[in-house]
């Protein structure tokens, strides 16, 4: 069995994060590093997909669900417009492999988005 990533551990309330929408499967929590005026992950709370190409695989409801919670938030907290990114794979930026989106909005700083 692996170990809990870090968003199941914040999710769990093990470690500290700041959750701030949230559904039966789904959680949306601040950026630690944010590198917009708005940087929330939207997070599925099963651990089971490493990335987006895996939940759209495997479970593409569950991605229509992370979908609607970024524009939810956005729309809550940017007016609405906003850039959602999912990096899949190490390569492309991609530290925690459990599955999650980053949603940016307003000034975006001028750093690579890595998670």
């Amino acid at each position: 069995m692996s170990e809990p990533s870090i968003f199941t551990r914040i999710l769990d309330g093990e470690i500290p994060g700041e959750i701030v929408a949230e559904t039966d499967r789904v959680f949306a929590i601040t950026d630690i590093n944010p590198q917009a005026a708005l940087h929330v992950l939207v997070i599925p709370k099963s651990g089971e997909y490493r990335d987006v190409a895996e939940l759209a695989a495997g479970d593409p409801s569950l991605l229509a669900e992370v979908v609607d919670l970024a524009n939810r938030v956005a729309a809550e907290r940017a007016g609405g417009e906003f850039r959602l990114i999912f990096n899949t794979g190490a390569g492309a930026g991609q530290t925690v492999f459990h599955v999650h989106a980053h949603v940016l909005a307003g000034d975006l700083q001028e750093k690579s988005l890595v998670g």
